[in-house]
Parts: structure tokens; C-alpha cells; sequence
């Protein structure tokens, strides 16, 4: 199934307790608009919109959980609690943080995911890195794909932009890695998830542009009022 999003669209439908789409019967007809308008896979947070989202469309699954830990920056599937629980739920990627940062009790990735992947050798399993020498390090410790989710949010890629130089980036982690890579985050025009695809890109997930209306509605409002200053 998981060939299904090879050189196709994968659309994230998350909507966080602050936004005002937040709510898993909304994500889940995201998720069902998404399939009508042609997208091959969802990206999905937390059980209930998993579940949700599957009653809605039989698409695969990019999983995570959200959760934020005391002492921790690193908040997406944190800890092998978030893992456990996708796995039971029978997501087929389960992604999570794969930066160098510190996670939840001053564990790192490489025991972390030493301990997942022995727990479940079966699991494929997506790195949303940050710099390509965390793309290139998740790589060699056999995450199944690779994923540019975090460019741009964490102090270690600060003021780095996925797009420049024809997405320089993703081109050079393209290079240096052996596993399927994964475009995400920033990847918000037609012609940028064509591009990324053109490089090489195993697929691409797009998300606020597709799915977060405040955002889009912004964009528009942003270059209207800056007009009319």
C-alpha cells in the first residue's frame, strides 16, 4: 500500500486545541476532501483523528502524537508511550522528531530509536529532521524514510528556507542518503510539490496551504493590507 504514495501527494490533516478546526470528525472530512481532490495519503495527529480519518477514506497513514514534556522541546511522538499507541492503532508510517535536540527524559535519538525499532522491527518509521546532517544521521541509523518536516523550526536550522537555491536542501539529502525522502513543511504551491518530486522526493506532504483556513485566509489579507498602507 505504502507504493501508493510514491511520486503522489500526502495531505496533513491536523488541527491543533488552540485552532478553530480542531476536531476529529472535522480532520476526517479534511481527510475525505483531500481524497476527492486526488491525495494518495494523510498525515494525521493524535488516535482519535487516525481513527476518525480511517472510517472516512482508506488511504495510508503518516502518524504522530503531539505531546509536550516538561524539560523537552522535542514534541512530536516524543516517547515510546506516543509510539506504542500508534502502533496498536496500525498506522502505516509513524513519524516522529529526529532532530539532535534533547527529548523527553534526557533520552536522545539514537537509544530512542534503538529501543523502538527492536520493540518493532516491522514499523516503518519517517525522521522529520532539520539539517541535512540529521537527515543523513537518521539515515544511517535505518529510519525508513526521510522527512524535511522540521527545516526552518528548530535553533539549528534558524533562518534556513527549504525552497532556496531549488531547494538546495532537499537536493543534497536527495544525495547523501540511502532511504526514500519525504518533502515536508513549506511546500505550498502546486508548482514547489512538482519540483520536489522532479529532484527525486519519494512523495510529498503538504499541510497548512491545504488544510489550516486562517493561515490561507492570512496570506491573503497580509498582501492586501500591506497594499493599501
Amino acid at each position: 500500500m505504502l507504493e501508493d504514495i510514491k511520486n503522489h501527494l500526502i495531505v496533513s490533516c491536523q488541527a491543533l486545541e488552540y485552532e478553530p478546526l480542531h476536531s476529529s470528525f472535522i480532520m476526517s472530512k479534511m481527510a475525505l476532501a483531500a481524497y476527492q481532490g486526488g491525495a494518495k495519503g494523510i498525515r494525521a495527529n493524535t488516535i482519535e483523528d487516525i481513527q476518525a480519518i480511517k472510517k472516512e477514506v482508506d488511504l495510508p497513514i503518516i502518524g504522530i502524537i503531539k505531546q509536550e514534556y516538561e524539560g523537552s522541546v522535542v514534541f512530536i511522538t516524543p516517547t515510546i508511550k506516543e509510539v506504542d499507541a500508534l502502533v496498536k492503532e496500525g498506522v502505516d508510517i509513524i513519524a516522529m522528531d529526529a532532530t539532535i535536540r534533547e527529548r523527553p527524559h534526557h533520552i536522545y535519538l539514537d537509544d530512542f530509536f534503538k529501543e523502538i525499532r527492536k520493540k518493532y522491527p516491522n514499523q516503518k518509521f519517517m525522521a522529520d529532521c532539520s539539517t541535512i546532517e540529521e537527515a543523513i544521521h537518521a539515515d544511517e541509523l535505518g529510519f525508513d524514510f526521510i522527512g524535511t518536516t522540521m527545516v526552518g523550526y528548530t535553533k539549528e536550522s534558524k533562518g534556513l528556507k527549504i525552497e532556496e537555491n531549488d531547494f538546495e536542501i532537499i537536493r543534497t539529502i536527495i544525495q547523501k542518503v540511502k532511504h526514500p525522502v519525504i518533502a515536508e513543511g513549506n511546500i505550498d504551491t502546486p508548482q514547489k510539490a512538482k519540483r520536489v518530486l522532479e529532484l527525486g522526493c519519494y512523495s510529498v506532504v503538504v499541510g497548512s496551504i491545504i488544510t489550516r483556513p486562517q493561515l490561507i485566509t492570512k496570506r491573503f489579507t497580509d498582501i492586501m493590507e500591506a497594499k493599501n498602507k
